[in-house]
């Protein structure tokens, strides 16, 4: 048996809802329609469906902000912004879901950290650091070490990459190197954009 036709204000609204970034299946629950017409309507209407990737990065837009980025900015805020943004921009990873810095110096790392709490309002809980060390390093000292350093929790260190070399040679890094991460994409996004703009100044 065909589904009923939609009354012209629903059909209305399916348009209204769809163009402002609500997916089929979103509006079928809004206006208690089924899917079916809500497709219908959209033909009828010469709206051209989403396509899947964009269905996705709609949900995506609409999902909560882990992080809370700081408008107004102190003198020293400011430079901490800068500071952090070309920290990334040099040492940080550019492409994937998460952002990604690598260091080895405690003082760069520890800046970094500053940057991500007090500039972009991370979830602290959210933070994860991971480990890359050497074979003749003792991976469980160094946690300990950046733990200390760096204010954090042991829990938040995923599983230490160790090489099965030893560190030796030009380049020592005594203490590994350290990986502060934040799984965000928009929050990489952001920091990306404002290093691109901060770059196009200088």
């Amino acid at each position: 048996m065909p589904s009923k036709k939609i009354t012209d204000i629903e059909e209305c609204l399916v348009r209204e809802l769809y163009l402002e970034g609500f997916t089929g299946s979103e509006v079928s629950v809004r206006l208690k329609v089924s899917l079916k017409q809500v497709y219908d309507s959209l033909r009828r209407q010469g709206i051209p469906r989403k396509t899947l990737l964009e269905q996705n990065r709609k949900r995506f837009l609409k999902k909560p902000l882990s992080f809370t980025f700081k408008q107004e900015l102190s003198p020293v805020e400011r430079e901490l912004l800068v500071a952090g943004l070309m920290l990334y921009y040099g040492e940080g990873a550019k492409t994937g879901t998460t952002v990604d810095f690598a260091n080895s110096d405690p003082r760069l790392l520890k800046v970094f950290l500053k940057f991500l709490k007090d500039i972009c309002g991370v979830d602290s809980k959210k933070l994860r650091l991971y480990l890359y060390c050497f074979s003749n390093q003792d991976s469980t000292s160094l946690i300990r070490f950046w733990c200390s350093q760096l204010g954090v929790e042991q829990g938040q260190f995923t599983k230490p990459y160790v090489r099965s070399t030893p560190n030796k040679g030009k380049r020592t890094m005594a203490n590994g190197v350290l990986h502060i991460r934040y799984s965000d994409k928009r929050l990489l996004e952001k920091i990306l954009s404002l290093g691109d703009e901060l770059m196009k100044t200088l």
